[in-house]
């Protein structure tokens, strides 16, 4: 029975009003976490999401669900490490399940490269207070017991890093925690309604042109993930970001098997167990660039070879599904935050394939971003102006993939 307190549906759907405060473009984790934590921190609550599709029906519901905060370089590990922190108190503060465990992230060195790599990066993340550790293979072996460590094998396990407040989280609960709590607070989420462009005077944007009408901003701010060149570009801004799409899959449902998120950069797979049971599988990026959200053989074929080689034990699992997400990935692999040329415009975007780890950080640093009129102080290393300035932050160059 529906009460005031307790009613039979998580978040109202209400008609968009003419005009807001701040209008986020972009129904996703990080659009959400953005309108929840402007209301909550901000006390701005004349706020609006507008999402083309339903709720976390994109990236946030195409992805893998691992977090992690063991990034190499300074600016990367203060925000994602924020994130985790944010993470770990997440469910009591949404008041809501996120299913967050914290079940340790293995990144496994198949070579003296990828030792001398791991190595440094676990001190890089000790000296920024990061939780790093650095396990030989026997130690591999101990902590996960499923995974081929032999000496005989194609990719022999020579050690891994481990952050053991790492894991995953039910990406939908995420999602659906923070509608809750944006809602609750006033925020406006207005599903199935797509912003076909910008209404910009004076080298400002007055308002958003929407396929349900024109709406009135004081502020608007994208947070669309792969699409968020497309829609910069009806404002007359060209982003340097490229989409790519990024496979995963699923197999059928196995008891309990592996109680630890196995990430290799040399084989390039990644393997965590849901809650559920099903393996949850993932690879690198396409190389094509594309929006399609769908699976390709090839790609599966070769992240099966992949997990095979660091888990025969899985040689007779099925795969039940497989799909994609957008990514949208800056020429650094870290994401661009802030201002843009046009007064009132902000952009979230350039999370490459991190963005489902960073949505708690994203939405805490952009909120106060758009509050506060400058960049939040985890925001700043990440402005536009360092593709004119040239301080990069390298983390393609760090990590050779940027999961």
């Amino acid at each position: 029975m529906s009460t005031p307190d307790h009613p039979d549906f998580l978040w109202r759907n209400p008609e968009p009003r003419r005009s807001y405060d701040v209008v986020v473009v972009g129904g996703g984790g990080h659009g959400l976490a953005t309108a929840y934590y402007l209301a909550a921190n901000h006390g701005i609550t004349n706020v609006a999401v507008l999402e083309k599709g339903w709720l976390a029906g994109g990236n946030m519901a195409r992805n893998t669900t691992i977090i992690r905060s063991n990034y190499l370089w300074d600016e990367s590990a203060a925000i994602y490490e924020h994130s985790l922190k944010l993470w770990e108190g997440l469910s009591q503060e949404l008041g809501y399940d996120l299913m967050f465990s914290q079940r340790g992230v293995l990144n496994l060195a198949h070579s003296l490269g990828d030792v001398r790599e791991g190595r440094r990066r676990v001190n890089a993340n000790v000296l920024n207070g990061v939780d790093a550790e650095w396990l030989d293979a026997d130690r591999v072996r101990e902590f996960c017991p499923v995974l081929d460590t032999g000496g005989d094998t194609r990719h022999p396990v020579l050690g891994a890093t481990l952050q053991r407040r790492g894991g995953i989280a039910k990406h939908d609960h995420v999602a659906w925690g923070y509608a809750r709590g944006a809602d609750a607070l006033g925020v406006d989420l207005i599903q199935g309604c797509e912003v076909t462009g910008f209404e910009i005077t004076g080298g400002r944007v007055r308002a958003v042109l929407t396929s349900q009408g024109r709406i009135a901003a004081g502020t608007v701010a994208l947070a669309a993930a792969g699409h968020t060149s497309v829609l910069a570009e009806r404002a007359g801004i060209r982003l340097p970001l490229q989409s790519h799409p990024l496979q995963a899959l699923v197999s059928e449902l196995l008891e309990p098997v592996l109680d630890c998120v196995v990430m290799s950069n040399a084989v390039h797979v990644y393997v965590s167990q849901a809650h559920k049971g099903e393996l949850v599988m993932g690879a690198g990026i396409d190389p094509c660039n594309s929006y399609g959200q769908r699976g390709a053989f090839h790609v599966v074929e070769e992240q099966m070879s992949a997990a095979l080689e660091l888990f025969p034990i899985f040689s007779r699992v099925r795969v039940v599904r497989t799909w994609a997400g957008v990514v949208d990935v800056s020429p650094d692999a870290s994401p661009i935050i802030g201002a843009t040329p046009v007064d009132g415009l902000l952009i979230n975007s350039g999370w490459g394939t991190g963005g489902f780890k960073a949505t708690p950080g994203s939405g805490w640093v952009y909120a106060g971003t758009i509050a506060s009129g400058r960049p939040h102080p985890l925001a700043e290393p990440f402005s536009l102006e360092r593709f004119t300035t040239g301080a990069l932050i390298d983390e393609h160059g760090a990590a050779a993939v940027a999961h």
